[in-house]
């Protein structure tokens, strides 16, 4: 079964595949030097500290940094220290289960990895790893329309074992974005439906095109199935880009020579035109959403479901961390239609309080790049079964024996209010 997910200011994606090879060391290679320095992964959080000691500067802040001062992205993680759980005792959790349910689909766990592009720049074989990784855990894998393996290789790589959604960004070739998303509806996909945030630290580092031989291969595959485009144009006339500027822009960073590919001027009427024309019979999330004003315009534009993310602090800094974000949102829809969130999820205990304050289930994103670069498929199977099993010790020791139980009474803010870091230095990069 497929899903479309479309951004608030939406887009679709997909990607084909090439041999692209990652520009990280070998996975042998870099299990030899954790090994001598004697580093071990007990924690999502790990794969970051290990992945800094080996990967080239560039590549390593282009995975880790935020936005401008990185408020968000430094918050999206300490906001949940500001949350505190209220265990409830002499409660029967011999049968605990963390299993779900989401449109359909059984989930192992309420978790799942968020729509991300670029997976090869970490393994060699890209987003076809993290998803065959997210079918070994009994979870969903969202593909980025940026990714660096299309559709169909994605699709054919997991054998059928892993629930497939869709990333869709609203292109101004409205053409190419209904074909990318009856593409991932053809290859069994859901669906999830603008501009970039400015990052400091990839115009540091000069990163401001995609490395060789690393393609945006959906695209590609689109000016293969059309003949009639001149070859050296991607899109429809009127939306007409020069794919030269994406492999070797002139922005200081690559994220800002990508975005000439969408529509910068989306309304409500384009979810709706998304769901009419692609989604009739797919689930459509509207991903971005951090306001209740903006929940009640998806539900009423026709989403499925909305997802609450600020996009991992790389959008707009100074938002507010997801999970603080989250309870109007819970409020305004009522139970209408699910709510995700992503943004900030390290343990499985800022799972159960995403789950507590409404959340239906949560998305990962930064330690799974990680996790790929420091071990591949193996590594990302690990970090989701550990945060599988950080959620499992927590309800236990909550008295929640299914996510159901997390309600609302289940989380409390500090009675004096404290909790929040005060600080954020970059030293964590």
């Amino acid at each position: 079964m497929s899903k479309v997910v479309a951004p608030s200011n939406s887009m679709l994606s997909v990607v084909a595949s090439a041999s692209a090879t990652a520009i990280v060391p070998e996975k042998p290679t870099v299990a030899r030097k954790m090994e001598s320095a004697g580093m071990k992964i007990c924690n999502s959080n790990d794969y970051q500290i290990a992945a800094r000691t080996f990967l080239p500067k560039p590549l390593y802040e282009y995975l880790a940094s935020g936005t401008d001062d990185e408020q968000t992205l430094s918050e999206n993680e300490a906001a949940f220290k500001s949350w505190y759980l209220r265990p409830r005792v002499m409660r029967p959790v011999g049968s605990i289960s963390t299993a779900t349910t989401l449109f359909g689909q059984r989930l192992s766990m309420p978790v799942f990895v968020s729509p991300a592009g670029v997976h090869a720049l970490c393994d060699e074989e890209g987003e076809c790893a993290s998803a065959r990784a997210c079918g070994r855990a009994g979870t969903m894998f969202a593909l980025s329309q940026h990714a660096t393996r299309s559709i169909e290789q994605v699709a054919a790589a997991t054998e059928g074992r892993t629930n497939l959604w869709y990333q869709s960004y609203i292109l101004k070739d409205r053409d190419m974005t209904l074909r990318l998303v009856q593409r991932a509806s053809n290859a069994g996909y859901q669906a999830d439906s603008v501009r970039f945030g400015y990052r400091e630290a990839d115009a540091r580092n000069g990163w401001n095109a995609l490395p060789a031989p690393h393609r945006l291969v959906n695209y590609d595959d689109e000016v293969a199935r059309n003949t009639t485009g001149t070859p050296k144009k991607w899109l429809a006339p009127e939306a007409s880009v020069d794919k030269s500027k994406i492999y070797g822009g002139e922005e200081d960073a690559w994220d800002q020579n990508t975005e000439q590919l969408f529509e910068q001027n989306p309304t409500w009427d384009d979810v709706r035109w998304l769901k009419r024309e692609a989604c009739r019979h797919l689930p459509l999330i509207v991903k971005g959403i951090m306001t209740a004003e903006d929940a009640i315009e998806a539900v009423k534009a026709g989403a499925d479901g909305v997802m609450v993310s600020n996009h991992g602090g790389r959008g707009l800094d100074g938002a507010l961390a997801a999970i603080d974000a989250l309870p109007e949102i819970v409020e305004a829809v009522g139970g209408k239609v699910p709510i995700l969130l992503d943004g900030g999820i390290r343990r499985g205990t800022d799972v159960l309080k995403a789950l507590a304050l409404g959340a239906t289930a949560v998305g990962i994103g930064k330690p799974v790049f990680f996790a790929l670069c420091v071990g591949g498929e193996n590594e990302v199977a690990n970090l989701l079964e550990m945060l599988r099993r950080e959620t499992e010790a927590a309800m236990a020791i909550c008295g929640c024996e299914t996510v159901a139980d997390a309600g609302r009474n289940l989380v409390t803010r500090h009675p004096n209010g404290g909790g929040r870091v005060a600080s954020y230095t970059r030293s964590k990069l």
